[in-house]
């Protein structure tokens, strides 16, 4: 996870304590909702400039923080599900 994803998740978790976010951070058990899930899906395709496929959108992708990293990394990359930006990626 980069402190760009970090900084645009961490406004969608209203139980967060300003504590670090890893990949095992319960992102439900934070606050995230199902329409909030929909709002921060945008807000990282924005930032991010990619778009993320339609059979990412579950409630594992959004189950943790690492689950969600996963898929944005995928995207970046051009792959489906794994993998990690190539440096400068971002």
């Amino acid at each position: 996870m980069d402190d760009q994803f970090t900084a645009v998740l961490t406004p969608f978790l209203k139980f967060h304590d300003d504590g670090p976010l890893d990949p095992e951070t319960d992102l439900r058990g934070l606050g995230l909702d199902s329409m909030q899930a929909i709002d921060l899906l945008f807000a990282i395709e924005d930032a991010y400039g990619i778009s993320l496929p339609d059979e990412a959108m579950n409630d594992t992708t959004f189950a943790t923080a690492g689950n969600l990293w996963k898929e944005v990394s995928a995207a970046l990359t051009g792959q489906s599900g794994s993998g990690t930006p190539e440096p400068g990626a971002a």
